[in-house]
């Protein structure tokens, strides 16, 4: 029996891609199908290096395979991707911007940016993150680059904010101009001004994903971001008390107020419970349980994920560091599986915005 590139088609046409609801022939995911003899070989271009269903969709094609074309069949599947984008966001080079954001402060808002965006690099992603957060910018210290200064480059005869880079992705802070001893009082149009400057006059290159690190609650900065630049999505984070709760459903509120209208990519919830050293397997939800995952089937929003609370996050931030980095423990798999999380949730509302748009212009 000789096999077809037909036959190979048909039969992943029967493999579904579990978030799109649709096969993948359909959605453009095989490529460069090659078949000698009963070798078949072809890719599977995901929307997302953090896709958290890749060894599903790939075992699923296997299988399709050696069901409907041969059961002799020897096959070899490339896993790729291809980072999905819905609109021009604004800034050249940035395929997806994500809002991380909190009704409150000391939720642990700024640590969830930095591993989010750490997490979705270590999938191999192309990642940016700015430190938006004027009040009390925490990516100097969280990167170990208190007292740097970026440099400034010529780009097509303009003056250009070249980004720092470290530990595999690209960091503008505010903090990166100012002195960390000396209080700066911003008002209203200084903080518009300097945010715009973080994203229109720094060369961020190419990029799947641009984080943002809000300041706590709801104010200018998160008006001036999200008027100025079409965000793909926002990250609430939470903790499991109820006025933490209470504060971030104000927060998702905002996102979805017509004038602002951001699409809630889901709920994050930090320090949820407390695991000892001593006692890995054990939980103690000091401050509640189950309050993020409540508050996101209220609102009807993906929930991304719990967050322990455990010394050594905190630690690894201060040592700049963060916990992401690390090699192996239940710290660093909570924070990639959340990382997988958001980049399953940005394809999603790609996808349905894409359909959207194609239905309004049919």
């Amino acid at each position: 029996m000789t096999i077809t590139k037909e036959q190979v088609l048909q039969a992943l046409g029967n493999v579904e891609e579990p978030d799109l609801k649709k096969d993948l022939v359909t959605l453009n995911m095989i490529q460069d199908i090659r078949i000698d003899g009963n070798n078949v070989s072809f890719s599977v271009v995901l929307t997302t290096p953090a896709c958290p269903l890749k060894a599903m969709i790939e075992n699923a094609c296997r299988n399709a395979i050696l069901h409907f074309v041969s059961k002799e069949a020897v096959i070899n599947i490339n896993m790729t991707s291809q980072v999905t984008t819905q609109k021009n966001t604004g800034v050249p080079g940035v395929k997806n911007i994500i809002a991380v954001a909190s009704g409150k402060g000391g939720v642990g808002k700024s640590t969830v940016a930095a591993n989010l965006a750490l997490g979705l690099a270590k999938s191999g992603a192309k990642v940016g993150l700015i430190d938006a957060d004027i009040y009390g910018p925490s990516v100097p210290i969280m990167f170990g680059l208190e007292g740097a200064r970026p440099m400034a480059s010529q780009v097509e005869g303009k003056t250009r904010i070249e980004p720092i880079e470290k530990y595999g992705i690209k960091l503008l802070s505010i903090g990166f101009f100012t002195d960390p001893n000396q209080p700066v009082p911003w008002r209203g149009p200084m903080v518009s001004t300097a945010v715009k400057q973080l994203f229109n006059d720094a060369d961020w290159g190419d990029l799947d994903y641009l984080v943002i690190d809000l300041p706590p609650g709801t104010g200018d900065i998160h008006i001036t971001v999200t008027q100025s630049f079409p965000v793909t999505g926002a990250v609430i984070v939470t903790t499991p008390q109820n006025v933490a709760l209470a504060d971030a459903k104000k927060g998702i509120g905002m996102f979805m107020m017509p004038a602002i209208n951001v699409p809630i990519l889901g709920v994050v919830e930090n320090m949820s419970y407390f695991t000892p050293a001593e006692l890995p397997e054990n939980k103690y939800y000091i401050f509640g349980k189950g309050g993020g995952h409540k508050l996101a089937e209220i609102l009807e929003v993906p929930f991304l994920g719990e967050i322990p609370l455990i010394k050594g996050i905190s630690d690894s931030g201060d040592a700049g560091k963060p916990t992401v980095l690390e090699d192996n423990g239940p710290m660093t798999a909570a924070f990639v599986e959340m990382a997988e999380r958001v980049a399953q949730q940005v394809a999603i509302s790609n996808a349905k915005a894409l359909s959207a748009e194609n239905i309004v212009n049919n």
